[in-house]
This record gives structure tokens, C-alpha cells and sequence, in this order.
């Protein structure tokens, strides 16, 4: 099927999802109040998305090791939820169990399956309104790439004196190599010989070198495959070490690649992976890429953990609140149009429960402080249940819990380096019974931002004449619409904030760690510890 064919019936299975949706909830009485209010999903690239690493997310095999048939099978899961993007972490050949070692870029590693699966996944994907962005690593290849092995071994096929040239061998420009040992423990001999490469992460992963067009055709060449088979863009691994400690050199690399892609795939959305602090990942903006990810609130010494489990003034709600206007703001200095990228944990950072010192309130309070973020939200598989899994790597990557039963349909392995992983918090199979679980919660906090449009899309301003500490008060305003979301922080304490100045308003949906209720009379809001409410024109918040 043709792109544009693609297109047309992604966005006709979008409105009929909405359509069902609405029918669903309103006619068969499932819900009530207003979680049986009509979701508004946008077809356009502020979606929320669930990152999932396949290895250890779901088999379908019996081998114990997740494919992509195991994610094909856990579509419905996902988009119940409410999540409309997904985010595959590498699915190419490789020679560790992360696959960030690419051996071969138009190719699916055999573990998780074949090109005929991913197409399948694709397909099943747009039939339920899901963008799939996959993994695209382009500052290191696999050192068993055919690219850098032919490079290598022309290096060893050198007479004495003989200087390297790339008209002999092509790839010599592809990777960074010197003769002589630089003084640097980023760079690994060539063989006997006395060539050297840069390998930024370690000897496996070489680092490319970005003034070889030749290899930016390459890249070309292999963005065009993965669109055509119907990608909806790319999660941009490492960018801030194209060129390490150079951000304009990186900025210049990012651009060529974003106008490549907009130029023949203008829908197309990429996010990029550069971890630094605001005031410089803020810069990358400059490039047209759609996305950064917001370092600024994530992992444990993010503006979400402090929130969450510091006191005094700087990790209150109001600093909560003020930190997304000044993210916002950095970010908009760039580009206005810039789509902030907000995320709690990935793949590289301890689980968010441990943070939460496993306290089920906390988890879900930290869960709506992210979904409910202005961008494009990412969650990492296995969060809208508390999993664990902290130390190294492996233990972050730790398998789905699916069920307590380690040998139940779907399970998996993990990495085998992993350690042992207690989840302290019950599996997705139980909590998908319970109304009062992490899941049911996270499930709730994505309805209401799909039910709001201006969650993701809105302009936030802070509400000033709100003094609480505890309560961050905000408002998003998009397309003159302009909706009020208030937190409640406090662990214990009820709060009241009085809302008349803003007009008639009502709410349209509330968060309550605890599952209380959150009440309005005559303009003043009564918010349990630990909830949010939006609140937007009465007309709007009463439609059922």
C-alpha cells in the first residue's frame, strides 16, 4: 500500500476509534461521569507514547524472548490504555541484547522476528490509530558492520608507507580512524596495525564520521527504506555525540537530517535523545527536529522526584509549576513551534517506583505530573504498573509482568545478565481487574488528556494569584481555548483554591491518588491530597 494510502486510513480509523469510543462508554453504560465524556484525539504528532523494548516485553514463541508477534499481540492493550504512539527501541540486527550495535539497517534482528512481522505490526498498528517510531542509531555502528569490517580490513591490507585512501575503499571516510594512539581511552587499535577508531560508548560501538557524504547518503537511503514500509518517523539515538562537546556541529547534523525527512515525509515526527541540561539540549531545537527529550523533569533528580519527595520551597508545587512555564519558555526561544518531548524513566534510568520509595500514592501523583505535561509524553513499558528494576542496565530492561506466573503465555526471559527483579506492586493482569490501581490510574490520566486537547497542545501560564505552595496552578490555552489544571501535592492535607476570577467553570475530569473526589461549589475547588483537576467553561465541562 502506498504512504499517502497509509495516511488516509490512519486518520479514517482514527475517527471511527473516537466514534466507537464515545458509543462505547455512553452507550453501553460502562462509564460514567466524565470519564464518559467524548474523547478528542488529533491526528497530528502531540500524541502519547508507550516505549517498549521487544526483548523483554512479550514472546510469542515459547523462547522467552519478546517479537515482535508479542507486541502485535498486546496492541489492543496498549491503545485501551489510550496511548495512540509507540516507540520500538532497536529492532535491527545486532550483536548485544540491546541492539543499539547495528549490524545491518534494512534488516530485522532474527530473534524478534521477520520483515513480514514488522509489516504486520505496522499494518495492525494504523488500523488502531498508533504512530510506530522505531530506533534509528546513526552515531555508531555494530564493529561487525560490513561497512567498518571492509574498512578495517583495508586498513590491515596496507603496504608499509602506503597511506589510506577512500576512492580504494569507501568506508575508510565512514569512521573516524587516526594513525597513531591518540592520548584518550575512546579510541581501540586496528588489528596489529597502528590505525586507531573513535568509539565514543565502547570498542563495539565505532563512532561514524558525519563529513563523509557518501555515508549521509547512506543514511538517506536507509531512512527512505524504514518510511516506505511505513514508519511514522524516528527516535534519534545519542545526538549529542555526533560531534561530543560540539552542540553547533550537532545542530548541523540534525538539520540536514530533518530536512531530508520533511522534505518527502513533511508528517513524519522525530525525537531526539540529547541528555543535557536544558540550556543546551533547548539549543538542539534549532534544528527543525520536532522533539527533544525533557531531561529537566525526568529520573531521579528531576523537577517530577523533587516534586514528589523533597520539601521547601524550591520542590513545591509552585516550583512545579513554575518549571513548566520556564521549560516551555527555553524551549519556544528556539522554535515556537517546538514539541517538548516530556518523559518520567526510560531505558537507561532506575524505575520510577524506587523513587517513590514504592509508595502506590506517590507513583500514581508522579504518574499524572508527567502524563499530563504539555508535548508529546513517553512512558516506558512496564510503568503503568509500578515494576521494578534499578542497578545496571539489564535490571532496567527487566520482562514485562504480565502475570505472577513466570511460565504463563507472553512472558519473558530478560536479559541474561539481568538480576534477579522483585515487582513489588501486583502484575498487569490482576491490576487490570482493579479500579483503585496503578494501572486503572494511569489509564485515567490518559483519558483525561485525550479528552483535552489543550493538555498537550496548550500554551501553560501560571496562575499567580494562587499562593499555596502545595498547589500548582496552571492554564493552557490552544486554538482560544483555554482549560485550569490544579495539583494538589500535599500528602495529607485538603485544599481549597478559589477559581470565580477565572469565569463560570466546571470541571472536566479529576486524578485522585487515593480515589477520592474532587468537588466545585459555587467557584471553589475541593482537591483530596495527592489529585488534579481540570476545569474548563461550563458549557464544555458539562457535555456528557
Amino acid at each position: 500500500m502506498k504512504r499517502r494510502e497509509r495516511q488516509f486510513q490512519r486518520a479514517l480509523v482514527l475517527m471511527l476509534t473516537v466514534v466507537l469510543t464515545v458509543c462505547s462508554l455512553t452507550a453501553c453504560g460502562k462509564e460514567t461521569g466524565w470519564r464518559a465524556r467524548e474523547v478528542a484525539v488529533i491526528d497530528d504528532n502531540y500524541r502519547t507514547w508507550y516505549e517498549i523494548f521487544v526483548y523483554s516485553f512479550c514472546d510469542s514463541d515459547g523462547d522467552q524472548v519478546g517479537d515482535l508477534q508479542g507486541v502485535i499481540s498486546k496492541l489492543d492493550y496498549i491503545a485501551d490504555m489510550g496511548f495512540n504512539g509507540i516507540w520500538l527501541m532497536p529492532i535491527m540486527p545486532a550483536a548485544s541484547y540491546h541492539k543499539y550495535d547495528v549490524k545491518d539497517y534494512q534488516a530485522i534482528e532474527a530473534e524478534y522476528g521477520t520483515m513480514g512481522d514488522f509489516e504486520q505490526l505496522v499494518a495492525e498498528c494504523d488500523k488502531r490509530g498508533i504512530k510506530l517510531i522505531i530506533d534509528l542509531v546513526l552515531n555508531h555502528t555494530s564493529s561487525e558492520h560490513p561497512w567498518f569490517v571492509g574498512a578495517c580490513d583495508y586498513l590491515e591490507s596496507l603496504g608499509e608507507g602506503e597511506e589510506p585512501s577512500a576512492e580504494a575503499c569507501p568506508y575508510y571516510e565512514y569512521y573516524n580512524f587516526v594513525k597513531g594512539k591518540p592520548n584518550s581511552d575512546t579510541w581501540y587499535q586496528v588489528g596489529t596495525t597502528d590505525y586507531y577508531y573513535e568509539g565514543m560508548f565502547w570498542s563495539g560501538m565505532p563512532d561514524v564520521n558525519f563529513e563523509s557524504e557518501a555515508l549521509r547518503r547512506e543514511f538517506e537511503a536507509i531512512v527512505d527504506f524504514w518510511m516506505e514500509k511505513g514508519v511514522g518517523g524516528f527516535r534519534l539515538d545519542a545526538v549529542k555525540e555526533f560531534y561530543s562537546g560540539s552542540t553547533g556541529k550537532n545542530v548541523e547534523v540534525l538539520t540536514w537530517l530533518n530536512d531530508y525527512v520533511k522534505a518527502a515525509y513533511p508528517d513524519a515526527y522525530m525525537v531526539g535523545e540529547a541528555w543535557e541540561g536544558l540550556n543546551t539540549y533547548a539549543q538542539y531545537y534549532a534544528s527543525g527536529i520536532d522533539s527533544f527529550f525533557n531531561f529537566e523533569f525526568a529520573g531521579p533528580t528531576g523537577v517530577i522526584t523533587k516534586t514528589m519527595m523533597f520539601s521547601g520551597e524550591t520542590n513545591s508545587a509552585q516550583a512545579y509549576a513554575k518549571a513548566l512555564v520556564r521549560v516551555q519558555n527555553a524551549i519556544r526561544d528556539y522554535r515556537a513551534d517546538a514539541i517538548d518531548a516530556p518523559f518520567f524513566v526510560n531505558h537507561d534510568m532506575a524505575r520510577a517506583a524506587g523513587y517513590m520509595q514504592y509508595d502506590q500514592r506517590k507513583v500514581k501523583m508522579a504518574a499524572a505530573l508527567n502524563i499530563l505535561m504539555s508535548g508529546s509524553v513517553f512512558v516506558y513499558y512496564g510503568e503503568e504498573i509500578g515494576m521494578t528494576g534499578s542497578g545496571k542496565d539489564e535490571n532496567k530492561r527487566a520482562p514485562m509482568y504480565w502475570s505472577a506466573d513466570a511460565q504463563a503465555e507472553g512472558m519473558t526471559r530478560g536479559p541474561l545478565d539481568m538480576e534477579p527483579q522483585e515487582n513489588q506492586f501486583a502484575s498487569a493482569e490482576e491490576q487490570m481487574k482493579a479500579a483503585d490501581s496503578i494501572y486503572s490510574f494511569y489509564k485515567d490520566a490518559i483519558l483525561l488528556r485525550n479528552q483535552n486537547p489543550e493538555i498537550a497542545r496548550g500554551t501553560v501560564a501560571r496562575l499567580e494569584d494562587v499562593a499555596d505552595l502545595d498547589i500548582a496552578a496552571i492554564s493552557k490555552t490552544y486554538n482560544e481555548e483555554t482549560i485550569y489544571l490544579l495539583y494538589n501535592i500535599s500528602e495529607t492535607e485538603e485544599k481549597q483554591v478559589a477559581m470565580q476570577q477565572y469565569g463560570a467553570l466546571g470541571i472536566a475530569g479529576y486524578l485522585c491518588a487515593d480515589g477520592g473526589e474532587v468537588t466545585m461549589k459555587d467557584g471553589v475547588v475541593t482537591l483530596p491530597s495527592y489529585s488534579v483537576v481540570v476545569l474548563r467553561g461550563e458549557a464544555a465541562a458539562d457535555r456528557q
